[in-house]
């Protein structure tokens, strides 16, 4: 760890001008912060900006920064510079001094998480989404010592069929709600119920193997899965770079809606462009109502229109020799909706915002960072 200030590298030189309708800093902010043991960087972004998700602006991070960013802990000492216009932190690491010439840095601190991760855990540590079907074919318990039915910590379980190669630990499963797309109606997986781990002992068919962790009830039948990796808890909050657009699709914690602190599922993920880190508004659709003035004049001409119409994915044409071509190549046009005489549809209002802590290829889960009324499922998500 090097022993003086830290600087993040300028991406580009901008006055404080082009900054002032981007970057809003806090009426009462500090002109510096120590970090404390359980500060969070979003609770230490929201004490100088007002939109947290800037940080990585007033930082001045690249791509690379973003995605390894450096390290803070507590005792470190944040610096809000204006000097030169526009906002830009500086980072004062803490250094004990021994004696002239001689510095020693304080080690075995743990640096901080950018949300509390009591919330967030039982989210990062297992796989938690299964691809459709790929559950049907995990390996599966067979039997349990001395015909149990229940199956806890420290028993004995026999496996149909484990190779080596995949490593011995494990995480049990079984097939928990299915996640569809409210605009689609597309499956999009099956969440998975964690139930505990296992260490195999012995490979083979059947293989053997020991409960080391039981989070429910185990019983025969229910599934394994290869425990994954360390998942990445580390992450700077900033603003997707393209448009995002989605949906709620489930909200957890046994609560019928959503406030701050609650886990939330989305329709997007990775191939969306989602990633860590990346923050969401979410917005309440809004309502269709009458227009309680409205009068429909003798005179009005109204064209009816299915609201459930579609435009079909494929156009006829007439080729030079007379015959018809049909083009089954034509791009797939969206559900239409139209209004009847006398409606209007309200503006969406943003309601809070959220922060993404982990994808999947087609669905992904956050953090409702902070509301100003009640998020329900199918609540909008956007690019803020």
């Amino acid at each position: 760890m090097n022993k003086h200030i830290i600087t993040l590298v300028a991406l580009a030189c901008l006055s404080f001008n082009a900054y002032a309708d981007e970057i809003q800093l806090q009426n009462n902010h500090p002109d510096r912060y120590v970090v404390v043991k359980g500060d969070t960087l979003w609770g230490i972004s929201g004490k100088f900006l007002k939109d947290p998700w800037q940080w990585p602006k007033v930082w001045k991070m690249n791509r690379a920064e973003i995605k390894n960013p450096h390290w803070i802990y507590p005792g470190d000492v944040i610096v809000l510079d204006t000097s030169n216009g526009d906002p830009q932190f500086r980072l004062l690491q803490e250094t004990v001094t021994l004696e002239p010439g001689i510095r020693e840095e304080p080690l075995e601190k743990e640096a901080i998480y950018t949300i509390a991760p009591n919330v967030i855990e039982p989210f990062l540590s297992q796989p938690l989404l299964i691809e459709n079907g790929k559950l049907d074919n995990a390996p599966r318990i067979i039997a349990g010592p001395d015909n149990r039915v229940v199956l806890s910590p420290g028993s004995r379980v026999y496996i149909d069929n484990v190779k080596e190669g995949n490593g011995p630990h494990w995480n049990i499963y079984r097939p928990g709600e299915q996640l569809t797309d409210p605009d689609t109606k597309e499956l999009l997986g099956t969440e998975a119920i964690y139930l505990g781990d296992v260490n195999i002992s012995r490979y083979g068919a059947p293989a053997t193997g020991d409960i080391v962790r039981a989070k429910e009830e185990i019983f025969t039948k229910d599934r394994l899965v290869v425990s994954p990796d360390e998942f990445k808890s580390s992450f700077v909050p900033h603003a997707p770079d393209t448009q995002i657009n989605g949906r709620i699709m489930r909200i957890y914690g046994g609560v019928a809606e959503g406030g701050p602190n609650t886990v939330v599922s989305i329709n997007r993920g990775k191939r969306d462009g989602l990633e860590e880190g990346h923050v969401l508004s979410i917005s309440r659709y809004g309502r269709v109502i009458k227009d309680p003035e409205y009068k429909a004049a003798t005179s009005d001409k109204v064209v009816a229109q299915d609201k459930n119409l579609k435009e079909l994915n494929f156009d006829v044409k007439t080729g030079p020799d007379g015959k018809k071509i049909v083009n089954l190549a034509k791009e797939p046009v969206q559900t239409q909706v139209a209004l009847e005489p006398g409606e209007v549809k309200l503006p969406d209002e943003r309601v809070g915002l959220l922060m993404i802590f982990r994808t999947f290829d087609r669905v992904s889960y956050g953090l409702i960072m902070s509301t100003t009324d009640a998020v329900y499922t199918l609540d909008s998500v956007q690019t803020p």
